[in-house]
């Protein structure tokens, strides 16, 4: 199943809209979220997500690049990865 689930990472200076642009993305995209954690650290704000891309018709590389685009537009860092290669990381 991790094959089918990605890891959005987003960082930067926090300001109003970041989940909103983030999740409205995932939403054109067909990503289901299936957990979500954010926290400020001193004004700088973090937040994890797992997101499932098993039934958008979208391809992971046109999901991570929207996701970029969108992060840029936002002035934050956005990391997109594959779960399995996150997973599979932590193996070596």
């Amino acid at each position: 199943m991790s094959d089918q689930q990605i890891i959005v990472t987003v960082s930067g200076v926090d300001k109003v809209g970041i989940v909103a642009k983030v999740t409205a993305v995932l939403a054109e995209y067909e990503v289901n979220i299936e957990d979500i954690k954010q926290t400020l650290m001193q004004g700088h704000f973090v937040m994890f997500l797992l997101g499932n891309i098993e039934k958008s018709k979208f391809s992971f590389k046109e999901i991570k690049d929207a996701l970029t685009k969108a992060g840029q537009e936002l002035g934050m860092e956005v990391w997109v990865q594959r779960k399995e290669i996150v997973d599979n990381m932590h193996n070596i």
